[in-house]
């Protein structure tokens, strides 16, 4: 919440202040974010789409509990944030193919715990990726400490955080 005014009243004849505070919620923009907090998967689409990040599913769905379909449901704010940030910086086109549905390995920092996301792989995202610190294997890590990792088709991407978002 972000305190929106806070106005003093002098009480008569005592000479005292009342404090009135007023606090609205916040609404996060794109490049916000809200701590620890967890997104419904039309929250999630909806920054996404604002964004101009695509996503696909082989099963052309959206259920948490069905492996063949893409969700965002329980997504972490901050790894929305950071897809975001990835597109914005990078300037290549985000598909994703992969979110918080079952069917993951399991694990603090899992897809199912909102930390990750699976990329469509395309040049432009690899050349952009492949610029970060190398790490072995096929993994890579961003100067805010986001793992990419090249998954055969795609890009298994873990965000401890938004990459550099307010």
């Amino acid at each position: 919440m972000k305190i929106l005014r806070i106005a003093a009243k002098a009480i008569l004849g005592i000479g005292l202040a009342t404090a009135i505070v007023v606090a609205i919620p916040s609404v996060a923009s794109a490049n916000e974010v809200e701590p620890r907090a967890k997104l419904s998967h039309s929250q999630a689409t909806a920054k996404f789409r604002d964004a101009g990040i695509t996503w696909s599913s082989s099963g052309n769905c959206s259920d948490r509990n069905n492996p063949t379909c893409t969700s965002f449901e329980q997504i972490r704010s901050e790894t929305v944030a950071g897809v975001i940030t990835l597109k914005s910086a990078s300037g290549c086109a985000i598909r994703l193919t992969g979110g918080t549905e079952t069917g993951h390995a399991s694990g603090t920092y899992s897809h199912w715990n909102g930390y990750k996301v699976d990329f469509a792989l395309s040049t432009c995202l690899n050349n952009y990726i492949q610029r970060f610190t190398y790490i072995g294997g096929s993994k890579w890590k961003s100067g805010s400490g986001n793992i990419y990792y090249k998954e055969g088709n795609h890009w298994d991407v873990l965000y401890y955080n938004c990459g550099g978002c307010r």
